[in-house]
């Protein structure tokens, strides 16, 4: 039981950032029931962005059901669902959910404690709040993007990691949680506005912070953490693959000299900018000249500051990776075990992701649906 048993979270299906969300509530304990929507005159709907079946692992732990909207009695059964849940999980563009009979208003007459939450790019008012857009769209929009633009060069961010499942999924648990806390206080619901160019420039509160006191000076100035500095890096093996060496600290720089061999660099150098497109081809060079395993065996472990760059199948067998656990295996699927831990409350992957497009008739009766309204929704085809 995870800390957050007993808490029930209704999510209508979406891609991305929604159900990163509801993953992560899963995973700490909470019941995620999925709310497809059903198109009429057909058994099933694809909810999934790239159609992933049972891999879609943001929908693990859940359990669903496909509901038409479009017919005023699948509404009427989505409230009734809402009616039993601490919070609503949408990501839809603003005002989808109002047409369709449940936005917030429609909800918190029913339910006067419910957390709605929301997650769109732009958030829901402002200029763009209707436009379309995606994860590096918003990462540009809040100054994220740039920060990943070496001296200048192309700008780049790991896909739809940080923008996407960082600052919007991420925030949007975090926010639907403090929500539930306040509402058992106040005995008020309330909307959470999670936009993911919110949350992306919040990730980014370092960065305004190093602008501010002139330590970061933007593009076409050489700065530590934009892969100028030799100390901060990767670099590539004589083997192809890569490591990375994040040496800040004037011990651990000292060290990394040492370990290469470097004894004509003067440690108290480290902060001479001018110097690091010299040293930096120089450390590249003599990377280039063994196998990432070899360098493992010589700096992993030490105050370097060291890691070699894993890939998807490399990372979970990794003996660090493997002590703690950090990868589990379940239905045949590597895949991120839940995160943080708890001492207590254990947090664990519930179960597979669910056949969505279909129903979990027992559901219901869970939440509170007699055996005969099942038959009649289903006759009616308002449930898969």
């Amino acid at each position: 039981m995870g800390p957050l048993h007993g808490i029930r979270i209704v999510e209508f299906a979406g891609i991305g950032p929604g159900p990163f969300c509801g993953m992560v509530l899963a995973d700490l304990g909470a019941e995620v029931l999925v709310v497809g929507r059903k198109v009429p005159n057909q058994n099933t709907r694809d909810v999934s962005f790239f159609n992933l079946g049972r891999f879609d692992l943001l929908n693990r732990g859940k359990r669903t059901i496909t509901l038409d909207l479009k017919q005023p009695a699948g509404v009427v059964a989505a409230l009734r669902l809402i009616e039993s849940a601490d919070a609503l999980i949408e990501g839809f563009r603003p005002g989808v959910m109002e047409r369709n009979g449940l936005g917030p208003d429609d909800c918190f007459a029913r339910h006067p404690r419910l957390v709605y939450g929301r997650i769109t790019g732009w958030g829901q008012n402002g200029p763009l709040a209707t436009a379309a857009g995606h994860d590096l769209n918003y990462l540009a929009l809040s100054g994220t993007l740039s920060l990943g633009a070496p001296s200048g060069g192309h700008p780049w961010a790991p896909p739809a990691v940080l923008g996407d499942m960082g600052g919007g999924g991420l925030l949007l648990a975090l926010g639907i949680v403090s929500a539930i806390l306040e509402a058992r206080a106040s005995g008020k619901g309330q909307v959470v506005d999670a936009a993911i160019t919110d949350g992306s420039a919040l990730l980014s509160t370092l960065f305004y912070a190093f602008k501010a006191a002139g330590v970061w000076r933007g593009a076409g100035y050489p700065h530590v953490l934009d892969s100028s500095a030799p100390f901060y890096n990767t670099f590539r093996c004589a083997d192809g693959k890569w490591i990375s060496i994040g040496a800040l600290e004037p011990q651990f720089y000292a060290l990394l000299l040492e370990n290469c061999g470097l004894t004509d660099v003067a440690p108290g150098q480290q902060w001479d900018a001018a110097r690091w497109p010299d040293l930096k081809a120089r450390i590249a060079a003599l990377f280039a000249t063994r196998s990432r395993d070899e360098w493992c065996k010589v700096l992993e472990g030490t105050d370097v500051c060291f890691a070699p760059v894993l890939d998807l199948d490399e990372a979970p067998a990794h003996p660090h990776n493997r002590a703690r656990g950090t990868f589990i295996e379940m239905d045949g699927v590597v895949q991120p075990a839940p995160a943080p831990r708890f001492s207590q409350t254990v947090a664990e992957v519930k179960g597979p992701p669910p056949a969505l497009g279909h129903s979990d008739h027992a559901v219901l009766a869970e939440w509170g649906f007699a055996a005969d309204e099942v038959e009649a929704m289903r006759r009616a085809s308002v449930l898969a």
